[in-house]
């Protein structure tokens, strides 16, 4: 029994030791969340560097494109790890149309996993002048750039 125990703890301490040196794509969007940029160059820039899917994984009916990070890609923002990245900008084709009436301007951000409290409070501290939005209480929140 002791020694199936032991090579069963030195087998999870072999995989530990092996999926803690994989390599993981690691990317800090706070500098990109200060608002200066547009939605085209925001999502193009995340797409082409494989941070996040070529494809949204939801539209809105208002078309605003939520687009999920690639698969071993850990994207932050504030400190807070990124569920997806939004995006829409009118007359872009980079962006898929949803069913509704499209949204007037543009808009591009990420959804992250923290509560809008916390949130508010790091992009305050960063000097961002994103907008908060509480998407699942006590869970997630977007973090949001516009522009007209």
């Amino acid at each position: 029994m002791r020694k199936c125990f032991s090579n069963a703890l030195g087998l999870l301490t072999a995989m530990g030791a092996l999926l803690h040196s994989l390599p993981a794509a690691s990317h800090d969007l706070d500098a990109q969340l200060d608002c200066t940029s547009n939605p085209h160059a925001f999502i193009a820039s995340l797409q082409s560097d494989q941070f996040i899917e070529t494809e949204p994984m939801h539209v809105e009916a208002n078309s605003v494109n939520a687009f999920r990070p690639t698969r071993n890609s850990q994207l932050t923002a504030f400190g807070f790890r990124v569920y997806a990245v939004l995006g829409y900008a009118h007359d872009d084709d980079l962006f898929h149309k949803g069913k509704g009436e499209a949204m007037t301007g543009s808009l591009y951000g990420v959804v992250v996993f923290g509560t809008s409290d916390s949130v508010k409070v790091h992009l305050h501290d960063a000097g961002s002048d994103a907008v908060v939005h509480e998407v699942l209480p006590l869970i997630m929140t977007a973090v949001l750039c516009k522009a007209n």
